[in-house]
């Protein structure tokens, strides 16, 4: 029997071991690097062991530290969640090597599929060889790893050995093992798994299937269970072919097989082919998914559970239970859409999603559920942040996994994206107004049109404010004054002075005290003011009464699900920057430059400059338009916070003015 279980992983999923192995009776153990020190999984286990250092290639990916670690804590067995170390043979063997057991496949079944060139070798699939332009576009992927990174699609042929180098140098930083291959990329196909559990006894269980087809960048950010509108022959073989892949390598343990689904008849109006569905394998994943939430709550099981009792030698059940209703889960990120989904950073000041239970004093959130199961929804939050902790440079930005399972797949639509709308995040950028957006779209709510090309077609819709921002912004400017931060102090005058103004991004808002303390907006036009106090306003438009609750920090201001900027009245000289100035977009390390790239080189408007790595992601730094480099301030290597000077470059109308 296992008695002491250490997590090789932190954040979202160490949490999520955790809860299971409390409910179990399992003392738990974590790692942490010293960038994690304070972080929720540290608290909310029973013992804790530093890993020296910050970047996971020293602490997280050090497999000899986290055994000695596990060691050290009296531990007897090791999950290693998901990323990091979980689909490393070696760390495998390193676990068992110590006398420790490991709660995953075997070593072997891990080489045979953790490189995706081998595993779909093994099932009579090659790769791509000598690409020739008849074969593209074409996918460049990384051989071991996955969550998107050193992934590339390429269209034209030029551009492959770049992408090649690219991919090669992410993988590497990402997994350790930089080897990338080529294959042929499916246009707008559905991105579609199948759960596995298999234990010693020659059992395997499929756990019905996931549709992943919402992604950017190549990562997940919508998942459902089941997918919908799939044929039942396509079922059926998917089914076949994913037992066949686990029975092939003696799979033991939880375990995904990807595929790409191309071909499903697309929904009227949409102008995807439809015709005969065909399943490309993809890969195929020896550990827990981030998604395994959705199958969890459709099949009634603690997927975690289950693969503690397979690690202690007992036999699964003959058969799995029966399916019941249907499961959306939204992956918060902190990151920012609308710039190229870059990675946001900063103190979480209120992380709350109404309604959700906390799993003891101060632990993570758990599973809420409504009406003790009557009710058309269940709500749950996977997460390694709670209020008041910071979201670091050093990792991946996801704060938590939003959860809910309904009887229809309609109803579980509906549940999380009110659940979304209704959550107080205050503090960095997220895509919660995104998701909401995407779960109400009609190409999301018709599962016929669902495709991995979702967000390519609509994110310029998708990232637009949402509505309301000018009444907010009224909020804000009267929640401040009636904290006395504005120019009249809350205090009406008899002689009229000029009205007070605060701008919020776009938003200018202009109002005056009234004689009986309140206030009178004179733009934007038509809102009157019922109450205005620093905590909460109360306004009304065209006959409608709310209520926004204000929250400010330093010049942030969160009025609802607004997060409004505030401009400063007077410009500060030291922000002042050289016109054609490129600036980090977010905290990270140069991780190259443009080959042969000087200053005094001729750039065209959009040509790569060069790659920032923040978060586990390598982000493009691009010329903002045609003309010279006059400066570069980048190096391989370099540390760079939000803002730094990265280059400059001047534009063709800045060279004409000064000829």
């Amino acid at each position: 029997m296992i008695s002491t279980v250490l997590v090789a992983n932190r954040g979202e999923i160490a949490c999520r071991v955790f809860r299971t192995c409390r409910e179990l009776g399992i003392s738990t153990v974590a790692v942490y690097s010293d960038a994690d020190a304070g972080a929720l999984h540290v608290r909310e286990a029973d013992a804790a062991v530093r890993l020296p250092g910050a970047a996971p290639s020293e602490t997280y990916l050090r497999g000899d530290l986290v055994v000695a670690a596990a060691l050290a804590a009296g531990a007897d067995a090791v999950h290693p969640g998901y990323g990091f170390l979980s689909e490393n043979a070696a760390f495998a063997r390193a676990v068992t090597d110590a006398g420790l057991v490991w709660i995953g496949p075997p070593p072997e079944a891990i080489e045979a599929m953790a490189s995706k060139t081998r595993a779909k070798q093994l099932l009579g699939i090659e790769p791509l060889g000598d690409v020739t332009e008849a074969d593209l576009p074409v996918l460049v992927k990384a051989a071991a790893g996955g969550g998107g990174r050193g992934m590339r699609i390429v269209r034209e042929l030029d551009a492959l050995e770049g992408e090649l180098r690219a991919a090669s140098a992410e993988a590497a930083s990402a997994f350790g093992d930089g080897e990338v291959f080529v294959e042929p990329y499916v246009e707008n196909g559905r991105h579609v798994e199948v759960q596995l559990l298999a234990d010693t006894h020659g059992t395997v269980w499929t756990l019905g299937t996931r549709d992943c087809s919402l992604q950017r960048r190549h990562q997940k950010v919508i998942e459902e269970a089941p997918a919908p509108g799939l044929p039942a022959p396509l079922l059926d073989e998917l089914y076949e072919r994913s037992a066949a892949a686990a029975k092939a390598v003696g799979y033991v343990g939880a375990g995904t097989v990807e595929f790409l689904v191309a071909d499903v008849p697309p929904a009227p109006g949409f102008a995807r082919a439809g015709g005969t569905p065909k399943a490309h394998f993809l890969e195929m994943n020896t550990r827990l998914q981030v998604e395994h939430p959705v199958t969890e709550e459709v099949y009634g099981v603690d997927l975690v559970a289950l693969q503690l009792a397979v690690a202690e030698g007992r036999a699964l059940p003959p058969e799995p239970p029966a399916p019941r209703g249907h499961a959306v889960e939204a992956r918060l990120y902190a990151e920012d859409p609308a710039r190229e989904w870059a990675p946001q950073t900063g103190v979480l000041h209120r992380f709350d999603v109404p309604g959700i239970v906390r799993d003891g004093a101060g632990a993570a959130p758990g599973i809420v559920r409504d009406g003790a199961g009557t009710a058309p929804g269940r709500l749950r939050v996977d997460t390694g942040y709670v209020s008041g902790d910071t979201v670091g440079v050093h990792y991946d930005p996801m704060l938590a996994k939003v959860i809910v399972h309904a009887p229809t797949r309609e109803a579980a639509l509906r549940k999380l994206a009110h659940a979304l709308e209704r959550a107080v995040l205050h503090g960095p950028v997220t895509n919660r107004d995104l998701l909401v957006a995407s779960l109400r779209h009609p190409e999301y709510t018709d599962p016929a049109a669902l495709d991995t090309g979702f967000y390519e077609r609509n994110l310029p819709a998708l990232i637009t404010p949402p509505p309301g921002g000018e009444h907010a912004a009224v909020a804000a400017a009267l929640a401040s004054a009636a904290a006395g931060e504005g120019r009249f102090g809350g205090g009406w005058r008899n002689v009229r002075s000029q009205d007070e103004t605060r701008t919020y991004g776009d938003h200018e808002v202009r109002y005056r005290p009234t004689r009986d303390g309140g206030y009178e907006v004179a733009s934007p036009e038509g809102v009157r003011v019922l109450a205005a106090g620093p905590d909460a306003v109360r306004l009304e438009v065209a006959g409608v009464a709310r209520t926004f609750d204000v929250t400010a920090y330093e010049d942030t201001v969160h009025v609802g699900r607004h997060r409004l900027t505030a401009r400063p009245r007077f410009t500060d000289p030291a922000g002042l920057r050289e016109p054609g100035s490129l600036l980090a977009p977010m905290p990270g390390t140069v991780v190259r430059v443009a080959d042969g790239l000087v200053v005094g080189d001729r750039v065209t408007a959009g040509q790569p400059l060069l790659w920032l790595e923040a978060m586990k992601m390598e982000h493009r730094v691009t010329a903002p338009a045609s003309g010279t480099l006059t400066a570069l301030h980048a190096a391989p290597g370099r540390q760079v916070e939000v803002g730094a000077l990265l280059a400059v470059v001047q534009t063709e109308a800045q060279e004409d003015k000064t000829v």
